[in-house]
């Protein structure tokens, strides 16, 4: 096996071009057998193993530098880098994330997660190369989608201006950028990035270049004529208007192609694109035909691509959906936006029943909030349905373009609390605290599968900003009985006794009624509240619960600082009552990847902790 030779950074220079292709296909079995256990980013790593394998047979790492936009296409990456023998633990506790960290490696130069940041990167990477005086290779690979965002657009137009060597790959796999199609296109392409061509641009234009009045005069006509006829025949004209070269598009499954185009890349004086045409899926048959569910995929059968443990009961993300159809139905004025997440949102259903209603803005989270603004101002009912890590990109937007003006945007906010295996670029840990800064902001968490139906049927009619989160897995279908209707700025009770009172926050009521069991089995009694807002906070029922309770604890899936425990904690202060509160919540920290329930247990807010933290504190205060 080739692959077995690869055991550190740029091993892979030892390997023959003739076994470059059998490289490949090792690389990708690796791949699908290892996913197929251990679940992660399938498609998008199958599509980029020969570009991985261009950039590091053409770069010299950890010197030079390559930034993965996104960073869920770099397994190969880190195979190349040495790290084959980890993959047994990806994603998993204690084990190497599936995205770039530093920490991990010298050949991770910049931790990523979100998308549209690589170019921005890059370029920061390169000016700190350039005034330290360095002559290393700097290369952002961005694509997947992520070209969608505006942010790539603002760091391009900044690389515009570059008159220093920055490579920008663009993987394009279909998914979001047009197919390029076209002999007249790869002719030009094997013309512009062929030495006599570079190198006769480059001698014409220093030649004439301030050489003689008409000089400057020629150029500026050779560069009119030049662009008017690329603007026929080459696709890419935008980035050349830019002022960014445009080499492409290339076959991204040559790799010696990749190799000839990159080795001219590296002799541009300025920002170079480099179009690189992939397949997402390539080489295994279901992700080839299912690219989407195969971008996170679980772990599943290699033989029919069907997971492993298919689920048997409804997640929350299925109850939205089913929700949304119903309010798309019942009214004409709801309509729905996703940031490039139909399948993710669960909004494909209702994409599939009202076309006209549905909106996917791309990977452009700022934009989907401010779009929805503008629906709101113009009479209709958005409903923005964004996972909670992408959403705190659009904090500005939220804050400026929609509680300002109290416009009646609500957003569907999944993915809330902790998501597992994609780590702390993913973690749904702040919304509460950064929704709670905002004026005009309404915030609900559903504490079971029916709550959030209720809840989203209230928001619609309610008239203000609101913001529902839920959590990642399947919806919890317990205290169906206990299902009062949904009341602006009010608790519900779910069991009242004295001594301590739990009032939990969406997800953390199923663990407080496990807390609850457990406290009583040893002899304490117990109150269950089930917070519903968290902005505004109940206070009335706040107030009740310190006149009856010695102890209240709050629990909520968010960090401590800006988060519900704090307002609690803020009001009973107030007050100047005896009763005493403890607050439970994820520490002020970024959480890594691993299993949601010894992720809890880490952090302390599973149910074994939270008890065992109420009694250390009832024993303490009993010895006072």
């Amino acid at each position: 096996m080739f692959l077995e030779k690869i055991e550190k950074p740029n091993d892979i220079k030892e390997i023959g071009a003739e076994n470059y292709n059998a490289l490949a296909e090792e690389i990708r079995q690796f791949l699908i057998h290892t996913i197929s256990v251990t679940g992660g980013h399938l498609g998008s790593n199958l599509g980029a193993v020969e570009l991985t394998m261009a950039l590091h047979l053409s770069l010299h790492l950890p010197e030079d530098k390559i930034i993965w936009d996104v960073g869920h296409q770099s397994y190969t990456h880190k195979i190349l880098t040495g790290r084959r023998d980890s993959f047994i633990n990806l994603r998993k506790y204690g084990g190497i994330s599936g995205f770039p960290k530093r920490k991990e490696s010298d050949c991770d130069c910049f931790d990523t997660g979100h998308s549209s940041t690589s170019i921005s990167a890059g370029l920061g990477m390169v000016k700190a190369r350039d005034l330290e005086g360095g002559k290393n290779t700097i290369v952002s690979v961005i694509g997947d989608g992520s070209l969608t965002g505006g942010m790539a657009y603002e760091a391009l137009n900044n690389a515009s201006r570059l008159e220093t060597n920055f490579i920008i790959i663009l993987n394009d796999n279909n998914m979001s950028i047009s197919e390029n199609v076209g002999g007249v296109s790869k002719y030009l392409n094997n013309i512009r990035t062929a030495d006599m061509y570079l190198d006769l641009k480059e001698g014409v234009y220093d030649s004439l270049h301030g050489k003689s009045k008409y000089g400057d005069k020629v150029v500026s006509k050779i560069r009119r004529v030049k662009s008017s006829f690329k603007h026929l025949v080459v696709p890419g004209m935008m980035f050349e208007d830019m002022g960014i070269t445009y080499l492409g598009p290339v076959d991204g499954h040559d790799i010696q192609a990749m190799m000839r185009i990159l080795k001219e890349a590296k002799k541009v004086r300025g920002a170079v694109l480099v179009h690189v045409n992939t397949e997402k899926g390539k080489g295994y048959g279901p992700a080839e035909r299912h690219p989407a569910r195969f971008h996170g995929a679980e772990p599943f059968d290699i033989e029919t691509g069907i997971p492993s443990a298919p689920r048997t009961k409804a997640n929350y993300t299925d109850i939205f959906s089913t929700v949304m159809c119903k309010l798309g139905q019942r009214d004409e004025k709801v309509v729905a936006i996703t940031a490039a997440m139909p399948d993710g949102t669960g909004l494909k259903r209702f994409r599939n029943m009202y076309p006209e209603r549905f909106f996917d803005v791309g990977i452009a989270e700022e934009h989907a909030v401010t779009f929805a603004a503008g629906l709101a101002a113009g009479g209709l009912k958005p409903i923005v349905a964004i996972y909670s890590s992408f959403l705190q990109r659009a904090y500005d937007q939220i804050l400026h373009d929609v509680c300002i003006q109290n416009l009646p945007v609500i957003f569907a906010i999944d993915r809330a609390g902790l998501v597992g295996s994609d780590g702390e670029t993913h973690q749904g840990i702040f919304d509460l605290s950064y929704l709670s800064s905002i004026p005009n902001m309404h915030i609900m968490a559903p504490k079971n599968k029916w709550e959030l139906s209720d809840m989203i049927k209230f928001a619609v009619s309610f008239g203000a900003p609101v913001a529902i989160r839920y959590p990642r897995g399947e919806a919890f279908d317990g205290l169906k009985e206990n299902r009062e209707p949904i009341v602006y700025g009010k608790s519900e009770s779910i069991y009242r006794d004295k001594e301590i009172m739990l009032f939990a926050a969406g997800s953390m009521v199923k663990v407080a009624l496990e807390v609850r069991r457990k406290l009583m089995e040893k002899g304490y009694s117990c109150s269950l509240t089930n917070a519903r807002f968290v902005k505004p906070i109940d206070e009335e029922a706040i107030k009740a619960a310190c006149e009856e309770h010695s102890l209240l604890v709050t629990m909520e899936e968010n960090v401590a600082s800006g988060g519900f425990g704090e307002k609690v904690r803020a009001y009973v202060d107030l007050l100047q009552t005896e009763t005493k509160v403890i607050c439970v919540t994820i520490p002020d920290a970024y959480v890594e990847h691993g299993n949601v329930e010894l992720l809890k247990q880490e952090v302390g807010i599973d149910a074994d902790s939270v008890v065992e933290r109420i009694v250390a504190y009832q024993q303490t205060a009993g010895k006072a």
